[in-house]
Parts: structure tokens; sequence; C-alpha cells
């Protein structure tokens, strides 16, 4: 068998869960595939196949085959292009959908006005009917067309969705009002009122496309994300060649081109500072607003904001290769995702056009034998009222809206979810694993300590030694001198130790840096900093000695800090429940030292990296708890898969971004309550979803069958029903959408 292929297929025609779910087990029965996944919100098929075994022609007619309509995959494009296309598409929808709405709007006015005079329906005469028959018929015809020929296509499919049920109901009623208009005499001489229902058709029509009109606007808001994103590329770059500046088109910039940034300039691409400094915006990034200092060696990344400074940077990567592209495909593709939730609503969409139909039936049936006069009329309304109003269109909406905007939200947050599942699974978190390097802690080493008799003095003349070292404890001790602006001098005759330290020549005297042993090595007494080297270890810190012309200067305690949120971020965790565990290579007393810092009581130390698999799987207790793994992505990256939730921390530039079920786009901790405490009220928003879906089909459909008759004397009206159907999908977008302004900082 070849490696699966994946694509995205656009699909048409689809208007609620019971079409989707069609489409899917269509996709899912035919050879070569291998899984499919059908998204109502964003009409897409997406599908994983063998290309050996099938081809997308073949995937293309096997959709066209249930009666929908489907268009082969477009090749690769910019991020900037697919949305464009989507949003004219969604624009030429609204436009379609606004005329037929006005001219059935029209209608169902003059239909209400001519049945609202004196006398109503019963005084009506024969030229008014047929004017209304012909003001209906472009209503039928054109501005409803559609739900007639899917409703026709599914039946010959052996299905049945929404446009079943509307093209029934309004079918009914305007096929018994054509024979009316036709043939009201054979009604008249049975004594039979010569009543019309083209009013109700026309209404029925108005308003559920009323519904879809106010859906497709809302499905464009749910995409936002998205569109700010991919919008955020500047349209030129200024390019540096031969020592002249000039504009490019952003298609044309290169790798290897240099770039002039000034302030207030958008940064065009990923690279390197080469040349200058400046603070850079990066919210678009990682949602935190302060922003970034950058100076040469760093790395900027494209669609950022420039702020203050001017500097030149070296492209590395362009177009759909960049972070800015990166993250808009994570995001699309976890928009199209779906749900474990969601199979509840597909398995319930299967059956209940079929039983909804049923129950019509049995409507007209009691009324028939059991309604006052003229009791086929009343069944026939009935009838038509509850296959109206059952339409499960905000049950297909429930689940897919809220991923939609809960994943654009998080790219906004610098929170990247990577779908459906995830959203749910953390959402059940019970259990928080933290790996310390990296997580907790920055992950490199700093100077945290300077303790002696000339402090400066030690760390200026250890730096001129560590900056011939390699060593990560050396780069620490180099970096603390330049940010306090030490003269670092040269140094010569450097000499590497191993397992001791290091030692040269500087200003005429040897200079050696490292352990208690390499002091003794050298001559040197260390009695006076005894105690204070004992101090540095304990608090889980390298005491490095620094000793000039055999006398001891000073003591640099060397250490991975915690970062500044992590205890913050962990009494949060607390504070929602969560259990938080801290999983570890370090030695036990280093671990236990950062734990105690952060307020972690559950240390598990001297791990090895593929040991916390093991770890991981021990503390889900063989399924029975929900567990996330933080981590950085790369050597956690066992420990993330096998996790409930892998959560990678990152900065977006690296291996991260594909590690992990959930990526959080900077360095911070406190992205992980955040994270989960989106999830949870993603959660809550789907469950309020369905809950509303299921709860107007269990109350609408008896009220519409005619339950309140006996005792209140009250009926739906068709029209009433379609109002009532269209509310109920609209709220459900509309509750999803808040998700937009949620903020879990």
């Amino acid at each position: 068998m070849s490696a699966p292929v994946r694509c995205d297929i656009p699909v048409t025609g689809m208007t609620c869960a019971a079409c989707s779910a069609r489409v899917q087990r269509a996709l899912e029965r035919a050879p070569g595939v291998q899984s499919a996944n059908v998204n109502l919100m964003t009409s897409t098929a997406t599908v994983s196949y063998d290309p050996a075994a099938t081809s997308t022609d073949a995937l293309v007619t096997a959709i066209r085959g249930t009666g929908y309509g489907a268009e082969p995959p477009a090749p690769p494009r910019a991020a900037a292009e697919r949305v464009a296309e989507r949003d004219a598409v969604r624009e030429a929808e609204v436009r379609e959908i606004r005329g037929k709405l006005i001219v059935s709007l029209a209608v169902a006015v003059i239909s209400m006005a001519l049945g609202l005079r004196p006398g109503g329906m019963a005084t009506m005469g024969s030229g008014e009917r047929w004017l209304l028959l012909v003001l209906t018929l472009p209503v039928v015809f054109w501005a409803g067309r559609h739900f007639y020929t899917r409703a026709w296509a599914a039946f010959r499919h052996h299905g049945a969705d929404m446009n079943t049920l509307i093209a029934v109901g309004t079918g009914a009623a305007f096929l018994f009002s054509l024979v009316v208009t036709v043939a009201p005499g054979w009604f008249a001489v049975r004594g039979v009122p010569v009543d019309v229902y083209y009013e109700a058709v026309a209404w029925i029509i108005a308003l559920i496309l009323l519904g879809n009109l106010l859906e497709a606007r809302a499905r464009g808001r749910t995409s936002d994300a998205i569109r700010r994103l991919a919008g955020l590329r500047p349209a030129v770059a200024r390019v540096l060649k031969d020592g002249v500046e000039r504009d490019i088109p952003l298609d044309a910039l290169a790798p290897g081109d240099e770039v002039v940034i000034r302030p207030g300039d958008r940064i065009p691409a990923d690279g390197i500072l080469v040349d200058g400094a400046s603070t850079v915006d990066e919210s678009m990034l990682t949602g935190e607003p302060a922003p970034v200092r950058k100076s040469a060696g760093d790395r900027v990344v494209g669609a950022t904001l420039n702020r203050n400074g001017a500097f030149r940077f070296r492209v590395e990567h362009t177009g759909e290769e960049t972070v800015l592209a990166r993250i808009i495909r994570m995001v699309e593709a976890a928009q199209g995702s779906r749900a474990p939730i969601q199979r509840l609503a597909d398995r319930v969409s299967a059956v209940f056009v079929p039983v909804v139909i049923s129950i019509a039936i049995a409507t007209f049936v009691l009324w028939f034998d059991l309604g006052p006069e003229p009791a086929y009329l009343h069944g026939l309304v009935a009838a038509v009222t509850v296959l109206i109003i059952a339409c499960p269109c905000a049950m297909g909406l429930a689940v897919p809206t809220a991923v939609m905007v809960a994943t654009g939200r998080g790219a906004e947050l610098g929170i990247l979810v990577k779908g459906g599942e995830a959203l749910e699974r953390a959402g059940d978190l019970e259990v928080v694993v933290l790996d310390k390097t990296g997580t907790i802690t920055e992950g490199r080493p700093a100077v945290t300590d300077l303790v002696g008799e000339a402090p400066e003095e030690a760390l200026r003349l250890a730096a001129a030694v560590e900056r011939l070292s390699e060593h990560p404890l050396g780069e620490a001790i180099a970096e603390a001198a330049r940010a306090r602006g030490l003269a670092v001098p040269a140094a010569t005759a450097f000499e590497s130790l191993t397992g001791l330290g290091v030692a040269a020549d500087v200003e005429g005297q040897r200079v050696a840096v490292g352990s208690a042993r390499l002091m003794a090595r050298e001559g040197v007494d260390v009695a006076a900093l005894d105690a204070d080297a004992t101090r540095l270890t304990q608090a889980a810190r390298t005491a490095v000695h620094v000793a000039a012309g055999g006398r001891l200067l000073g003591l640099l305690g060397v250490a991975d800090p915690v970062r500044p949120t992590s205890r913050a971020a962990v009494e949060r965790l607390r504070a929602m429940g969560l259990e938080v565990v801290m999983l570890t290579g370090d030695a036990r007393a280093t671990a236990e030292s950062v734990a105690r810092t952060v307020g972690i009581t559950t240390v598990v130390a001297e791990v090895l990296p593929d040991h916390k698999l093991e770890e991981v799987r021990r503390l889900q207790q063989g399924g029975a708890r929900v567990v996330a793994m933080v981590g950085d992505g790369l050597n956690d990256a066992p420990a993330l898969a096998a996790a409930d939730v892998g959560i990678a921390m990152g900065t977006g530039t690296d291996v991260a971004m594909e590690t992990g079920s959930i990526t959080l786009m900077r360095g911070d901790l406190a992205g992980v309550p955040q994270a989960i405490a989106l999830t949870r009220r993603t959660m809550r928003v789907i469950r309020q979803n369905l809950f509303w879906a299921f709860i107007y089909n269990v109350i609408g459909i008896p009220v519409a069958a005619g339950a309140l008759y006996p005792v209140f004397g009250l009926r739906l009206t068709p029209a009433m029903a379609a109002a009532a159907m269209a509310v109920s999908s609209v709220s459900v977008v509309t509750n999803s959408l808040r998700l937009r302004r949620y903020d879990p900082r």
C-alpha cells in the first residue's frame, strides 16, 4: 500500500448534519479511503486515501453520487488567496440568498395582505387565488428550487435530510393550494372550504432563507481569525542589493535576501537579524502584547510589527514556509476537524429525518381521525408544521461552529489547538504533567549569584576565559558580563580541563574558572567561601570558583532560572482543580528545589527520556484519568504522544510547532492554564448548543403536532415553525460566536 495522501474537496449543497453525515459515509465506503471527515461549516471533505487504490476524481464522483456538488481539490495556494476565494464564494452565496429572500418576502407580504382583508381566505375570489398562484411560482421554482432538487437527489440515493423536510412540507401545502385553485368547484360541492396556503408557502421559504442568510453571514465571521492573520503580511519588501534599497513584491522575495526594516514596518518574512536592534511586537504570534527586544543573531518572524528601531535581516523562509503560513494551515486543519462529541449529533441526524417524517404521518392520521372539521386540512397543516420545525440545522451547527471560533480565537492568543478532539480531551483534563527544563525554567543557564571579595572582578575575568569555551555555563557567564556592561579583556593560552573547568592567561595572570577540585589543583584556598558554595548547591545552583594569580576572587552561582510566570501558572492550574506533577530527568535535589519555588508537591525526578512515557501511562491509570503532558516538543516527544493531550512549548519557529495536540507559541507556562480555560469554555458552549438544539426539537415537534390543542386550543402555523427553526439555527451560531471575545488570561 502506498503512503496515504490527504486532500480537501469542496462540497456544495450541504445544509444540515444529515447532509454531511451522508457524504462522509459515502466517502468512508469508497475503495482506498482510509479516513474521511466532512465539515458542514467549511463545506469541505478532508480525505486521507491510498493513491494506488483511488484518485481525487473518483472521490469527487463518490460525493456527486450522493446528490451533492463537488469539485477537484485546488492546487496549493498562498493563505491569502485561499481566504480571498472563500470570502468571494461566501459573498456570492450571501448575495444569491439575499435576492431570493427579497422576492419571497415580497410575495409573502402581498399574500398576507390579501388574506387579512375582511372575510379573509373565505371571501377570496378565483382571480385572487390565481394571482397568488402566479406570485408563488417564482418563490417555489426559483427562490426555493434548491430545496426540492436536493430533496429529490437525496431520495434517489435512498436518503433524507433537511431539504426533504422543507420540500415535503411546502410541497404538500403548494400542491393542495394548486388543486384548490384549478378545481375549486370539486371542493365546494363537497362542503370543503376553498382555502389556499400560498401565504404559508411563501412565508416558510422566506423565513428559512432568512435563517440561511443570517447563518451564512455568521459562518463568515467564524473565519475572522484566519482572515486577520492572512492580512498581516505587507505587500512589498525593502531589499538591499549591491548597496541599493528597492521595494519588491513579496512573492519575489527569496531566502538569502537582506531586507531593511524601519520603525513601523511589518516584517515580510522569517529570518535572522544581522545588523541593528529594535523592539518587535509579536502579539500576532504569541498573544503577548509586550514588545520583544531584538538584536543581531535573533530570529524575526514574518508579519510581526517593528516598533522603534531599524535593522537588517537575512531572509530564511518565505511564502508558505513561513511561521504565519504554517499557523494558518494548522488553524484551517483544526477548524475542519471533528470533535468526538460530534458523533452524538451525527448518530441522531442519521435517523432523525425518517423519524420526523413518520411523526408527521402519524400527526396527519391522528388529526384526520380525531380532529375537528375540516379534519384533513388541520391534519395537513399540522403535518407540514412538524416537518418544518424539525429541521436539524441547529444540531448540525452545534459543534463545528464552536470548534471553528475557538481554534481561531486560540490562534490569536498564541494557542494553536490542532483539532476538535484536542479541544474535547483538554476540556476533561484531571492531571497536568510539567517537564522542568525549558517549561518551568528558562531552559538556558544564567548567572544568579555573585559572591566573594571582588565579585564583579571575578565575573569580568571569568568571562574573558569563558568566551573561548563552548560549554553552556561559559555562555551564561559571558552573557552576564555583557549584560552588566563589563569591559571583558582578551585571553590567551586557553586550556579546557575536562571535568574540572577552564583556565587562561588574562592581563598577565593565570585565571582559573571551575570546580573546587580545579582550585585545589591550582593551589587556591577556597575555605573562606565553602559555606557559600554549600548554600548555592543546596539551592540547585552550580558553584563556579574564580581565581586569579593563585587567589580566590569569588563564586558565581549558575542555574537554569525559573520563568517569572511559572509559579502563578501552577497556582492557577491547581485552582482549576488539576493535579500538577513535575517530571524531569534532573537530580532530585535540583528538581525539588525548583518544585518548592513554584509550588509543586508531586515530583518525579531522575527519569530518563525514554521512561517519561511510562510515567505518563502510569499517571493515566489505564485510561481512568485524563492526563496532559507539557514539554518543549523535542526530547519530550514520546511523552507528549502518549498523553491524552500533548502541550508543546515553543517559540513557533522550530519542531515544537509540529509536536503535541496543542502548541503554545510563546515559551511561557502561563499559556497552559489559558489553553485549558479556552477548551473548557469551548466544551461548555458546545454542550449548550447541543442542549438547545435537542430541547428545541423535543419541545417543538409535539407542539407542532398539536399537543397543546386539546387543553389550550393552541396550534403552530407552518410559518411560525419556519421562524422558530431559523431562530434556533442562528442562536446556536451566535452562542458560538461569543467565544470570539473570550479572554482566558
